[in-house]
């Protein structure tokens, strides 16, 4: 003689799935709560100075050609603090951070100080054109179509930036958006030590 359980009652059935369903969702949001919490409590990804190997050495004399066709030189802007900005428009943080460099170019325009130049990393001229005509810019905005800017500064991720004092040297690596309180703040530092 066999003994058989018997089959499990509709509603028994039903508390058991309901009971896996829920430790699923547990078990998927505990840790979503704790990253959560993580991303919450960290400093933003904005202004954050970073080593590279350039620091402290002649900056990379790169060349291109602008979205508007026409041929700069980083050592054409000898003379003067120069923020190298590596951004794209399908980049949030890029995005966000474009109305502190229209204001940080207004600014050091005036004083003829500072100045920003763009690197454009994997966009197309088109888009960073219309980019521009939306938020603004007046700064050149280099094509990099090959990469080969972006090798030469060592970007791993955007934005990345990079100031160079007047007489060519790479004073600081910035990854993530930069805020124009900080980038005063970073200038003014570098300006108060002997570049080079």
């Amino acid at each position: 003689m066999t003994t058989e359980n018997p089959p499990a009652p509709p509603a028994v059935k039903v508390l058991r799935r309901a009971r896996v369903v829920l430790w699923v969702a547990v078990a998927v949001a505990v840790p979503l709560a704790i990253l959560v919490a993580i991303l919450a409590t960290r400093d933003p990804a904005v202004t954050r100075a970073a080593d590279s190997p350039l620091l402290s050495e002649p900056a990379p004399d790169v060349s291109g050609e602008t979205i508007d066709g026409t041929l700069v030189r980083l050592s054409d802007l000898r003379g003067k603090w120069v923020l190298v900005n590596f951004f794209a428009t399908w980049c949030v943080p890029c995005i966000e951070e474009h109305p502190d460099l229209v204001n940080f170019s207004a600014v050091h325009e005036q004083t003829g100080d500072a100045a920003v130049l763009g690197v454009v990393y994997s966009d197309s001229v088109g888009g960073v054109k219309k980019f521009r005509a939306d938020k603004g810019g007046t700064w050149p905005m280099l094509t990099d179509s090959n990469g080969r800017i972006a090798l030469d500064f060592g970007v791993s991720g955007i934005p990345e930036s990079f100031l160079v004092s007047p007489d060519g040297i790479v004073v600081s690596k910035i990854i993530g958006g930069v805020e124009r309180a900080e980038l005063e703040r970073l200038l003014a530092r570098a300006k108060g030590l002997p570049s080079g």
